[in-house]
């Protein structure tokens, strides 16, 4: 640590600011033996104040805040309170016979930690909410010349016991015989990774390997995007990527098993709320990875595959393994530009329009991070139930069924339908996926008018996705053959009474 260095002034002002209300607090507040606080104190506030800008300054407190980490900047917080309290508690019992009471130096110190750690909290939330970037290494774009698999020799018998070994010393025996059974570990073209960095992979030399496994979990990985990027860039064309990570429902189960009932549930939501919802917020996301370093943190399996896709990849496989669930992918292209997500609870989504235009609808969030690259995969696997949403959806959250069921998610359309871009009754606005799936016939159709919050799928209550677009097909017909208006007239008198006296629910 450097000794000597430019004090910030606004620190050292912040600092006489908490200093003072300290004392105000303690001296007006607090019951006392003294009729004239400030002038037995005033002469011991000053030494008081003297030692702690002293202090201070030694161990690097005025350097510019938003140079410094949160942990260190607490950390020499405590220091310096410690220490502070510990000479103004001497000096007083070794040089005044105790005159100045203990209970008053240890309030006041108390309250002046108290003060600046929860003035800490905020400016770093604050500071990391307006300059966070969780995957900080950015795509560039890449010249794939000759990207196919480059010869390498075979390990010898030792180097592949011994690698051998140390899969079962990290993973266990079943992950072992699993690799073994679906990947040539002998091969010089397959990588097994035992970090939790990227690093590792980027000193690797392109091309080389055509399987890298990595065996580290996820959950104890700050930077997850770039790793796989970095392994989309050392991967020949239709070369193969391995992970594993804890979802989040095994995780519930570990830890409802482990713990008594009441109790287990009471450690669910702690773990839950620390390690899934406070990295979430853009207040708090950035401490919790600063003082945790990404370790341990819950991630569900529509998030770790949604990355997958993001970063260039399709699914190839997924094995459950103990209490860790192992994916292959395979690269089939660049990952996505690079650009500041945010997963909070209100979301845009790209719509289909009139005239084929797209505009962001708007919605409460009801799935997982990262469920928006997941739209296809979930397709091609499990189709559509009735009503025509994807049959066992693992994107939607269990609180987003719930707001699904009742429209609560679809309420800030309103906004959409005061901004023009929708009207009170009309079709599903559509993404593009979900838009191709329809008719060539009824594609036309539909973007001849604008969408809908209220669409005539709950006047008709349609099953199958025929007959939801017979039944789209149906209102949009009405429309071109009596108008927009008297047709949604007629349509919003069935689709109120479906919803209040046949009780009819969102898909």
């Amino acid at each position: 640590m450097k000794l000597f260095y430019r004090p910030s002034l606004l620190s050292i002002i912040i600092d006489l600011m908490i200093l003072i209300l300290s004392a105000v607090i303690v001296l007006e507040w607090f019951p006392l033996t003294t009729q004239t606080p400030y002038e037995k104190y005033d002469g011991a506030g000053l030494v008081y104040t003297f030692a702690w800008m002293l202090l201070s300054y030694l161990f690097g407190r005025y350097k510019p805040l938003h140079l410094q980490k949160y942990l260190k900047a607490s950390f020499r917080l405590v220091y310096v309170t410690t220490l502070v309290f510990l000479l103004a508690w001497g000096i007083s019992y070794y040089f005044y016979n105790g005159t100045y009471s203990i209970y008053v130096i240890f309030t006041f110190t108390t309250i002046a930690f108290g003060v600046y750690f929860a003035f800490y909290m905020l400016y770093f939330a604050l500071l990391y909410a307006v300059d966070y970037d969780d995957e900080k290494a950015k795509v560039e774009p890449e010249i794939r010349e000759n990207a196919q698999l480059r010869p390498a020799t075979a390990l010898d018998e030792d180097s592949y016991r011994e690698l051998c070994e140390a899969i079962v010393q990290h993973s266990g025996v079943k992950v072992m015989e699993a690799l073994n059974s679906r990947f040539d570990l002998r091969s010089g073209n397959t990588l097994v990774n035992f970090s939790s960095g990227h690093l590792d992979i980027k000193a690797k030399q392109n091309y080389k390997y055509s399987t890298i496994i990595q065996l580290e979990r996820l959950n104890n990985m700050r930077g997850i995007n770039t790793l796989f990027c970095t392994v989309n860039a050392k991967l020949p064309d239709n070369g193969l990527m391995v992970c594993c990570f804890e979802s989040k429902s095994t995780r519930k189960k570990r830890i409802l098993a482990k713990y008594p009932p009441v109790v287990n549930y009471l450690f669910y939501t702690i773990d839950f709320v620390f390690k899934r919802f406070i990295p979430k917020i853009f207040l708090t996301r950035r401490l919790y990875y600063d003082i945790t370093k990404g370790k341990n943190r819950i991630l569900s399996k529509t998030e770790v595959l949604g990355r997958l896709y993001y970063c260039g990849y399709e699914i190839v496989n997924e094995k459950k393994i103990g209490k860790l669930t192992y994916v292959t992918a395979r690269r089939i292209k660049q990952p996505e530009p690079k650009t500041k997500k945010s997963y909070g609870p209100l979301i845009k989504l790209r719509r289909m329009g009139k005239n084929r235009e797209i505009f962001e609808v708007y919605k409460m969030r009801t799935m997982h991070p990262y469920s928006e690259y997941l739209q296809a995969y979930i397709y091609e696997r499990n189709s559509l139930q009735e009503g025509g949403k994807f049959n066992k959806d693992i994107r939607v959250t269990t609180l987003g069924r719930f707001m699904r069921k009742y429209w609560l998610d679809e309420l800030p359309m309103i906004f959409n339908l005061l901004m023009g871009d929708m009207k009170l009754v009309g079709v599903r606005p559509l993404s593009a996926h979900y838009f191709s799936l329809y008719s060539e016939e009824l594609q036309n159709l539909r973007v001849k008018f604008k969408p809908g919050l209220l669409p005539p799928f709950y006047a008709d209550m349609p099953k199958t996705m025929d007959e939801i677009q017979a039944s789209e097909m149906k209102y949009l017909r009405s429309c071109e053959k009596h108008g927009s208006f008297t047709t949604d007239v007629k349509y919003l008198i069935l689709i109120l009474r479906n919803i209040f006296f046949k009780k009819a629910r969102s898909a």
